[in-house]
């Protein structure tokens, strides 16, 4: 592999005099080429038009101590090599057009000569990729250096993949372990497929500044992790601009333009004094969308213009105003079926879907339910100001309740939290009792049989819109009544096997194999009714779950 340095020439560490005295002091470029052990194919020297006569004395002068070596020059012409724009300007050019090949070529970019400008630039340009290589630097030689070597002085390579540093490394693991605590809230997870997708939305939320789409059923969590992503951008300094919550649900009509998009006085009536918006109240921010599924065509047109140009139009005005925000949607749609139904702009969605983390139900991640017991009630302690803990047999009693096929756990971390808060601000000298939780186990059984519409539809309007008028009609009442009430348990929940563990409670305990997606997809078949199909008719008819 060749190796390639690329230096800047030093006006003044360079010039050592022109006669012969030059041989006698140390010079950085020249004492590249004298390192025994850093043999050099290739030198390319940058140096300004106005240059050219100690350009060609260096050159010369590296010749002569390494024949070798093939020295290339290349001229800048910058006004003031302390202005940055200019000088970045003309040696990004010089980074675009010279035909780095990384796989065959080792290349040093030399930071010890120039102005601290160019050294800045260099660094900059070497630490983003354009110049793909590492910084060299040398320095001269130390007092008791003996004469002979006193022309080489010293060097040292610097690879900024900083992870090759155990020190840098270690403490760049820690950082990020923090953060992905602080993500989760620092909830010892157990969950492995949600783990993993905190870790990588750890390392997105800090390295972009894209789009990011958190989808999943109503309480698993977007709004508090779009929080702590939040917090995290700001404690690293990324943003410094606030946190702007928009519910997109309670946006309506002429409403939902002013409030997204702000308004001018006079825009409409009852429109008293200019609104700014809440995508300019995000400036240098971020702004959270939820239940962006909701939101109109009208208003997803401008909010794609908006995220693609920084730029939009405030209701009633005809002068563009301009937001530097980032994007974070949520939403418990499937925006890929609204786009299909004509719902949802398909250019939004691609635009937002770059980073798109599912964030799974509690019932998918069950494993974590007991690490979230411990937080909420932490959480609790609190903001009560005295600790509350169960008895062994009440979290027992409770754990089995948790884990079993009655709890739904319909509407995720949101019912275990208020689960917690009721049976610590029932509990009597800070201990949850098993009278306690028999009485919050009652109480959520009834919560999630509420759910449960009774299995007759008089109208029969549910398997019409599934099945059409006719195939409804052409099935006896014994087999309307079951098939009813499994397509509305089918429809409260979020996959095939969450749905099959429910409706074969019982049966599944005497198989050896619980293949219960398998039964519940045979079953459907017999209709010719796919599962994914059936969320469609989630709010049609009479049913209203």
């Amino acid at each position: 592999m060749d190796r390639t340095v690329i230096s800047i020439l030093g006006a003044r560490l360079d010039h050592q005099g022109l006669g012969k005295r030059r041989w006698k002091r140390w010079r950085p470029n020249l004492s590249i080429l004298l390192q025994d052990d850093l043999p050099i194919d290739k030198f390319i020297l940058i140096h300004h038009s106005s240059e050219t006569e100690l350009a060609d004395i260096t050159i010369n002068d590296i010749h002569s101590v390494s024949p070798r070596t093939q020295v290339s020059s290349y001229i800048v012409d910058y006004d003031n090599p302390w202005d940055f724009e200019q000088v970045y300007s003309q040696l990004l050019d010089f980074a675009n057009s010279y035909p780095f090949d990384p796989e065959d070529n080792e290349y040093l970019v030399h930071i010890t000569t120039g102005t601290h400008v160019i050294q800045i630039c260099l660094y900059l340009l070497t630490e983003a990729n354009y110049i793909p290589g590492k910084l060299l630097q040398t320095s001269p030689p130390d007092r008791e250096t003996p004469e002979q070597d006193r022309l080489k002085g010293k060097y040292q390579i610097i690879d900024l993949d900083l992870s090759r540093y155990d020190l840098i490394a270690s403490r760049f693991e820690r950082e990020s372990r923090d953060a992905i605590s602080y993500l989760k809230s620092g909830i010892e997870t157990r969950n492995p497929r949600f783990n993993q997708l905190i870790s990588q939305l750890e390392h997105v939320s800090i390295q972009s500044t894209a789009p990011i789409l958190l989808t999943g059923p109503t309480g698993v969590g977007k709004s508090r992790l779009a929080k702590r992503i939040y917090h995290l951008k700001k404690q690293r300094g990324q943003i410094n601009g606030q946190l702007v919550e928009v519910n997109c649900a309670t946006l309506r009509g002429d409403n939902a333009m002013s409030a997204l998009f702000g308004h001018i006085k006079g825009a409409y009536t009852g429109a008293l004094k200019d609104r700014p918006g809440f995508l300019k109240e995000a400036h240098n921010g971020l702004l959270f969308l939820d239940e962006l599924g909701e939101l109109g065509l009208d208003e997803q047109a401008m909010l794609l213009r908006a995220i693609e140009d920084k730029a939009f139009t405030p209701f009633g005005s005809d002068t563009e105003t301009s937001s530097d925000f980032q994007l974070i949607a949520g939403t418990n749609r499937n925006l890929f079926e609204r786009v299909i139904s004509g719902e949802f702009r398909e250019d939004l969605l691609a635009r937002i879907n770059l980073w798109h983390y599912p964030l799974p139900s509690l019932k998918e991640r069950i494993e974590d339910l007991e690490p979230n017991i411990t937080h909420e009630l932490e959480n609790f302690t609190q903001r009560a100001g005295y600790k509350v803990s169960f008895n062994k047999v009440a979290k027992q009693k409770y754990l089995t309740f948790a884990h079993s096929d009655t709890a739904s756990w319909k509407a995720n971390f949101r019912d275990l939290s208020s689960s917690i808060t009721r049976m610590a601000t029932l509990s009597s000298g800070g201990r949850i009792t098993e009278s306690i939780v028999d009485t919050e186990i009652e109480r959520l059984s009834n919560d999630w049989q509420g759910y449960q519409q009774s299995a007759i539809d008089p109208n029969n309007q549910l398997l019409i819109n599934v099945l059409g008028e006719t195939a409804a009609n052409q099935i006896d009442l014994f087999e309307k009544i079951q098939l009813q009430h499994v397509i509305k348990i089918c429809q409260q929940c979020n996959n095939m096997a969450e749905a099959g563990r429910l409706l074969f409670n019982i049966s599944r305990k005497n198989h050896s194999t619980q293949n219960d997606s398998h039964r519940l997809r045979t079953y459907l078949k017999k209709y010719a009714i796919e599962f994914k199909q059936l969320h469609k008719f989630k709010k049609t008819g009479n049913n209203n779950n």
